[in-house]
């Protein structure tokens, strides 16, 4: 298959969690055999935090300064594309759904990687920057990286017409069990892009821990912190960790923390990317709650759920017999069903259903 995608950032995983994903699926369709081609406008912020630079064999990074730049080469690309696909945050994703639904590719398609925040946008009355006027319905599949609930809206709200979740996964050849660097010692640690609709979570179960725990050794790494953020005098920062350092930040780590974004977290069947790396680094995740969570992993079992601080200190106390217990079943799982193959395979059934018209 020759697919052709228009996202936002490949290249540079500074404050971007699609890069990540993104990554994983095509180096997993590539080594399936097909070919991509991700067109990325080259804006100044990605540009100045670049960590990849061409994709493998079979695939094509198109970075472009504007869309009058990237017309021709796209069009040629879609005039050889079986699928073409636009996803949400795309900046030219208007223009770039005009070109997609006026091409010959057998499938067009939308991934909304952000759907729970497209439809709080849209039930609120708010613009919805890559969604055009027409809603969704002139694509032949909608794929979306949220479940449940989330389907039956994007049909409803938008128009979309074939509609199949396609979640977060991991690739086990970047994120698996690594030597612990030192210098990300922690207790607790948490990695993620400063998000104001987490800090409240965030607060409760890392930061007040912290605080009632001033001889453990906490750890937050990511981009984008305000000045004003509640550090604690033994909370350590790590300004963004590039994905190939993250399995040294996660083994160094006793326990990890999820959080979960406010609007994923109330639409549920939301896993975040950062929930599958840790558990492929084969370390214990204590994550927020969220409906659909235990349709990825076992409370209990194969992951640690808190709710309160108290829930966070409980989770602290957990022997290390049966931290590492939790973490070997959450691994085995994820690599059971959440990789990247496995979600190109879906992603790649899921477009010849919607060419077959099945």
């Amino acid at each position: 298959m020759r697919l052709v995608v228009f996202g936002l950032s490949v290249s540079s995983s500074w404050g971007n969690g699609h890069a990540a994903l993104w990554r994983a699926l095509i180096a997993a369709l590539l080594a399936d055999g097909h070919r991509v081609s991700f067109f990325e406008r080259d804006v100044d912020y990605y540009a100045e935090n670049r960590d990849m630079h061409a994709l493998s064999e079979g695939g094509e990074l198109v970075l472009y300064r504007d869309w009058a730049e990237a017309l021709p080469r796209a069009g040629r690309a879609l005039a050889e594309a079986d699928a073409a696909m636009v996803t949400s945050y795309c900046p030219d994703a208007l223009p770039a759904t005009e070109l997609v639904l006026g091409s010959k590719a057998a499938v067009r398609c939308f991934y909304d990687l952000d759907t729970p925040v497209t439809l709080a946008r849209l039930a609120a009355g708010e613009p919805v920057d890559y969604v055009g006027p027409g809603g969704l319905g002139g694509f032949d599949l909608v794929l979306s990286y949220t479940g449940g609930g989330a389907l039956d809206a994007l049909r409803e709200g938008l128009g979309a017409r074939r509609v199949a979740p396609l979640y977060g996964s991991v690739d086990p050849s970047l994120h698996h069990p690594a030597a612990p660097e030192p210098r990300f010692a922690a207790a607790l640690s948490y990695l993620g892009t400063y998000a104001g609709d987490r800090q409240a979570v965030l607060e409760r179960l890392f930061v007040e821990p912290a605080r009632r725990r001033p001889a453990d050794r906490f750890v937050i790494g990511g981009a984008q912190y305000p000045p004003d953020f509640p550090w604690t005098p033994n909370t350590w920062f790590v300004r963004h960790l590039p994905p190939a350092e993250h399995p040294a930040f996660y083994a160094a780590s006793r326990l990890t923390l999820n959080v979960t974004r406010g609007a994923m977290a109330r639409s549920g069947w939301c896993p975040s990317g950062r929930l599958f790396e840790a558990a492929s680094c084969g370390v214990p995740v204590l994550s927020d709650w969220w409906e659909g969570l235990d349709a990825f992993f076992e409370p209990g079992r194969e992951i640690l759920v808190a709710r309160t601080t108290e829930d966070a200190m409980a989770a602290l106390d957990t022997p290390d017999a049966e931290l590492a217990a939790v973490a070997r079943r959450a691994r085995e799982r994820c690599l059971a069903e959440h990789t990247a193959e496995r979600r190109a395979r879906e992603m790649v059934a899921a477009l010849e259903a919607a060419s077959a018209g099945g």
